[in-house]
């Protein structure tokens, strides 16, 4: 999953970032409404972490503009601004949810956890598919109960395709959302860790449940052939 976090205070961006990849996520930041408003433009992302009170544009300026151009991305209001009127207000310009500053991390990362399942999944925190489990709040995984050891990037490719069973998924669309805004994409980086993923995959099943369907995508579950 990855996520935007649009925060004036850099040392606050940078921690909840930080925070954010420790549990899984690729996490990009910005500290300026203007540069958010291009970067959310040119990007694709999953949840967008959003301050009101912005150098360049406001928050809920830039809020407006996200809904008026019905991008596709979960937005999570971060502010200082607890009236009751600031919530209501956000809300109905667009936000999926509201946490007031300051705030306790183990509070963003639920929030946070439930914005991105329920994107795909409504809420459910384990998938399952072809004899693998997959807990999104543990980031663990399992093939015929036995735990499988995944790097960060493994076991967001993982996820991301069964949270998608039986739709072919793109490498395009892999490095959107399971990597981050420094990741080259002229590289072989997604096809080196599917490649390492198939083969763990393999060894705990005996096949491999991924199909590469060509011109199309790598998919899992379903009618994979």
């Amino acid at each position: 999953m990855r996520i935007l976090v649009v925060e004036d205070e850099m040392e606050l961006c940078l921690s909840i970032a930080e925070g954010l990849r420790m549990d899984g996520f690729e996490v990009d930041t910005c500290f300026d409404g203007s540069e958010a408003w291009e970067i959310i433009w040119a990007e694709r992302f999953d949840l967008i972490i959003l301050d009101l009170n912005l150098p360049g544009m406001d928050g809920m300026e830039l809020l407006h503009k996200i809904s008026d151009e019905d991008i596709e991305a979960n937005v999570l209001i971060l502010s200082a601004r607890g009236q009751l009127r600031d919530k209501v207000e956000g809300l109905d310009a667009g936000a999926n949810d509201y946490l007031c500053k300051p705030f306790e991390f183990e509070e963003l990362e639920s929030r946070v956890r439930c914005l991105t399942r329920r994107k795909f999944i409504r809420q459910k925190v384990v998938l399952e598919c072809d004899g693998i489990t997959l807990d999104s709040k543990t980031r663990s995984a399992k093939a015929k109960d036995k735990e499988l050891t995944l790097t960060r990037k493994e076991l967001g490719i993982l996820e991301y395709l069964m949270m998608h069973q039986g739709v072919p998924v793109s490498q395009e669309e892999l490095m959107e959302h399971v990597w981050d805004s420094n990741a080259d994409p002229f590289s072989n980086s997604v096809r080196v860790h599917m490649s390492a993923l198939r083969k763990k995959l393999r060894g705990a099943l005996g096949y491999d449940p991924i199909v590469n369907r060509v011109g199309q995508g790598y998919v899992i579950g379903g009618k994979t052939s």
